[in-house]
């Protein structure tokens, strides 16, 4: 069993664990318990009525959220030559070809958070998904990922557009801000995840969809958000 620190215990001691908040007591609670001497990462979690076995059950998709991410995401982009320089003039932080491809296969530093590739260039990149897949950083068209517009992909992702996806377990994780972030930009980060938890319901999936909702920071507890509320 893990064990916590004294903020953490603290933290815990202070409310109560299975009392469901409002979304804007959620998020103010949240806050007070980020108490680390860095700005501690806000995430959402969602419990979702899917079976992970059924491949037209799946969530996944990205989002951009209203009041950014806080984070500063260091994006690669796989192109030809010619899409390069409007790649890195939309602050891609690793640009580069099959040459590119050739590092990572013979054990390149991954020095990035997010890859993006233009439709050209999967066929050399396909060749890394043992090594960009277990990472969860292979381009895909539903994310947005694949596509001929790289600048514009570049763009939105560093401006606060994030992939999600639900794990082995019917979970989907998803950062929604910093715990600097005013309580409103949190607030309307975390309406706007709900939003799209929802509108990306799988036709197919029986019964209660979000089962439970909870919000945390990097060192904190967990808050039970009421989902009705939304």
């Amino acid at each position: 069993m893990a064990k916590h620190g004294k903020k953490y215990n603290n933290a815990v001691s202070s409310y109560d664990a299975d009392q469901l908040h409002t979304g804007e007591e959620a998020v103010n609670l949240v806050k007070s318990f980020a108490t680390s001497k860095f700005d501690e990462t806000i995430e959402a979690a969602f419990r979702l009525g899917i079976d992970p076995r059924q491949a037209d059950e799946l969530v996944r998709g990205t989002v951009s959220l209203p009041g950014g991410t806080g984070r500063n995401v260091r994006v690669a982009v796989f192109a030809k030559e010619d899409k390069h320089a409007e790649a890195k003039e939309a602050g891609a932080d690793v640009v580069g070809g099959a040459e590119l491809v050739e590092a990572l296969q013979q054990g390149g530093s991954i020095d990035f958070d997010l890859a993006i590739a233009t439709p050209d260039m999967m066929s050399e990149v396909g060749k890394l998904g043992r090594v960009l897949g277990p990472r969860g950083l292979m381009p895909n068209p539903k994310s947005g990922t694949v596509t001929p517009d790289v600048a514009k992909a570049v763009g939105e992702f560093k401006g606060g557009k994030i992939e999600y996806r639900n794990d082995r377990y019917g979970l989907v994780h998803v950062p929604i801000g910093k715990a600097s972030f005013d309580a409103p930009t949190l607030l309307e980060n975390l309406n706007a995840m709900i939003n799209e938890i929802v509108r990306v319901r799988p036709a197919s999936a029986k019964g209660v969809y979000v089962r439970s909702l909870s919000i945390s920071s990097t060192m904190g507890p967990g808050i039970k958000v009421d989902i009705p509320e939304f």
